[in-house]
């Protein structure tokens, strides 16, 4: 049995609406800056608890635009997590402020609020709190330091939609959240997209504005911005993946629960979901010192896994490897986690296969 880590494409069923949906903006001859933006920023403000969505090209835009939008910059530092997908530190860099790291939880993987205080200098305008995985980060006490320090709290919640904190959407409890839409993710356009919420109104609209040339009105550029905005094509796309979000939810929800019940004495440590918190799921990730003996031997077993951060930011090239800044949590989750096949395309039979497998694992052959 052969089972793939991820299938990104709709079902027969998403994929007709999708159809309908391209079908009417392909004839409505407008293409950009339209109506389905509008109807999805409102939609999806309202699905992650904010009172306003600025949706742009992709996911790294959001956090650049986000950051630029509350001039952040040049002698600024931003508290950004060690263990997370490079991006979330070049958008730092991009506006040309200095990512500074703090080491991750060692049980949750998530941004240590304890670092984040010892972290915090003179010139500390903001922390980063990524959802990896799609577990939130622990906003309730980022919140609280934040307040305390007067710093801007931002979340990239890229693989957290539809993750909940406390009773309330994960992403409500930072004062910006960004976004991103690529196809890999549990609400994914036909290719990228990304998007900002936000409860403050100015900051919304100097988003609007910068993802616009700096335009509010036609051929009049107050500021210089750049150029990207979600067209209408994937705005429709996604529109109808929002439409579907509670159903893939749910049964991510469902393979993280028969993973967890399955792999309970496979000797791997399983996520760990901190109280309070309501994943979304986006990857079930496992840790072993024998990441790689597990990986082959799921391989060999038909199984396809990846490993999402083989290397933290501190440890490439782009930031000078330094080896000064160590970060031994990060480190270690970096060389022994691997993530499970997970997605809607999974059946009950493939979960219970992948378990399976692992169980097989490291069992001796019968002479």
């Amino acid at each position: 049995m052969r089972i793939a880590f991820a299938d990104i494409t709709p079902s027969r069923a998403v994929s007709a609406e999708i159809g309908v949906e391209i079908a009417e903006v392909v004839g409505s001859g407008h293409y950009l800056l339209g109506p389905q933006l509008d109807a999805f920023e409102t939609e999806f403000a309202a699905f992650a608890g904010a009172r306003h969505c600025v949706a742009v090209a992709n996911g790294s835009d959001a956090l650049r635009l986000a950051l630029a939008a509350r001039e952040i910059g040049p002698g600024d530092e931003v508290i950004v997590p060690a263990l997370a997908f490079i991006g979330t530190w070049m958008a730092v860099s991009a506006v040309g402020a200095t990512p500074v790291a703090v080491d991750v939880d060692e049980t949750t993987q998530l941004i240590s609020p304890s670092g984040v205080e010892s972290a915090i200098t003179a010139r500390t305008v903001a922390v980063i709190g990524a959802d990896l995985y799609g577990h939130p980060a622990d906003h309730a006490t980022l919140r609280v330091l934040a307040d305390r320090h007067a710093l801007w709290l931002l979340d990239d919640a890229a693989h957290a939609h539809g993750a909940r904190l406390h009773d309330r959407p994960a992403s409500s409890w930072a004062d910006a959240a960004t976004w991103s839409f690529h196809a890999a993710t549990n609400i994914g356009a036909l290719g990228d997209g990304g998007a900002v919420t936000t409860n403050d109104e100015q900051l919304a609209r100097r988003l609007r504005r910068l993802r616009n040339l700096g335009s509010e009105l036609r051929h009049e550029h107050v500021e210089v911005g750049v150029s990207s905005v979600l067209d209408e094509v994937q705005a429709a796309v996604l529109r109808v993946k929002l439409r579907h979000h509670d159903a893939v939810h749910a049964r991510l929800g469902q393979l993280a629960l028969q993973y967890r019940s399955g792999l309970a004495t496979a000797g791997l440590e399983l996520p760990h979901v901190a109280s309070g918190a309501e994943p979304s799921w986006h990857r079930f990730v496992v840790r072993t010192p024998d990441r790689d003996g597990l990986r082959d031997h799921l391989a060999a077993e038909g199984i396809e896994t990846v490993v999402l951060h083989p290397t933290p930011p501190h440890l490439q090239d782009a930031y000078g490897a330094r080896a000064a800044e160590a970060m031994p949590h990060a480190e270690r989750a970096a060389a022994e986690t691997i993530a499970l096949p997970m997605g809607p395309h999974l059946d009950d039979a493939a979960t219970a296969a992948v378990v399976g497998a692992i169980a097989r694992w490291r069992v001796p052959i019968a002479a």
